[in-house]
């Protein structure tokens, strides 16, 4: 089982990040921010304009220290690698997957997924009552799970998940409170970039997810870019998006609702620009991550492993999962449902 470490998460404007020794360094206008011994990181995430040397690029790489950069809306600009993992064995196996296989993975995503935004709104009528558009989100859902179970090809699979998606989205304006609507607007998903706070909001929570899946990935020796339910393209994690989807619901939705239902966030804390895009001020940003982390550290029950975890490990437990199943070790890849 993997240790949990610490992932940095560098916000700053203009702040300048280096190697001494075996430390990083963080420092803003050559003023030292922290000092932090690089075993002790599994990860640096550096958002907007972010200095990075040389040297400890190069330091990741050798100690194996997921190196990513993002935008400040936390849009993914790219990853430095270092070292693969594993063995090439597994990795021909990802590759040469056959269809049946492929067809299988992506259904067990996809029906997880679909599972963790029923029960998100489950939640919603056990605490709140049922509201009209709620219980029909819920009931379409329903439907949609069962028609992923049996769906024979990829095209069909994809367009149940679209569906099924805009049919939760249309409800999650309801997740709100009826009080806080009116800074919080939402009328379904948009990004590239955010036009609305809840959006920047979740594409924020997306991104950094998808890089710790991406890390898990590494760290058991698949090749991220390589999915079953997304297609392949340049630049895109297409199976770190493939497993995003069984954690969007469950953690990444919830969490984005916490922080707004609790008014852990407001709307000053987001700036809208003149091209329309809306992003969070860098206080919001660092709440939002703390959050994130503290989330992490909880303990949850695995429901394949039947043992209690931090949630922050569970992305290297699907990943060996995965790799199991892949090796042949499991008949089939079980997705990580939470309720």
């Amino acid at each position: 089982m993997k240790k949990l470490q610490n992932s940095l998460y560098i916000t700053r404007q203009g702040a300048y990040v280096h190697k001494e020794r075996e430390t990083i360094v963080i420092e803003h206008e050559r003023q030292k921010l922290m000092q932090v011994p690089i075993h002790s990181v599994s990860g640096l995430f550096c958002f907007g304009n972010v200095l990075v040397s040389p040297a400890l690029m190069g330091f990741c790489g050798e100690k194996g220290v997921n190196l990513a950069f993002f935008t400040e809306y936390g849009r993914f600009y790219g990853r430095l690698q270092g070292k693969k993992a594993g063995n090439v064995l597994l990795r021909r196996a990802q590759y040469h997957a056959d269809s049946k296989t492929a067809l299988e993975i992506a259904r067990s995503s996809v029906a997880a997924k679909l599972v963790g935004a029923r029960n998100v709104l489950l939640r919603h009528q056990r605490n709140h009552g049922i509201s009209g558009s709620v219980e029909r989100a819920v009931k379409h859902l329903a439907a949609s799970i069962r028609l992923a179970r049996y769906v024979d090809n990829l095209d069909s699979l994809r367009g149940i998940e679209g569906d099924a998606a805009a049919t939760y989205f249309s409800a999650f304006e309801e997740l709100i409170n009826e009080n806080l609507r009116g800074d919080f607007p939402f009328s379904g998903r948009n990004r590239r970039p955010p036009r609305d706070p809840v959006n920047a909001l979740l594409s924020f929570v997306y991104a950094i997810l998808g890089q710790d899946i991406s890390a898990a990935l590494n760290g058991v020796g698949l090749d991220p870019q390589v999915g079953f339910l997304h297609a392949d393209r340049p630049g895109r994690d297409s199976l770190s998006q493939d497993l995003l989807e069984e954690f969007r619901p469950w953690l990444a939705d919830r969490l984005v609702l916490s922080l707004i239902n609790r008014r852990q966030l407001k709307a000053s804390d987001f700036i809208t620009e003149s091209s329309g895009a809306v992003r969070m001020s860098d206080d919001a940003r660092k709440q939002l991550l703390v959050a994130y982390q503290e989330r992490k550290q909880q303990e949850v029950m695995h429901p394949f492993l039947k043992e209690k975890v931090p949630i922050g490990i569970v992305p290297h437990l699907q990943a060996m999962l995965l790799a199991r199943h892949l090796r042949n070790d499991l008949e089939r890849y079980p997705p990580c449902v939470l309720r």
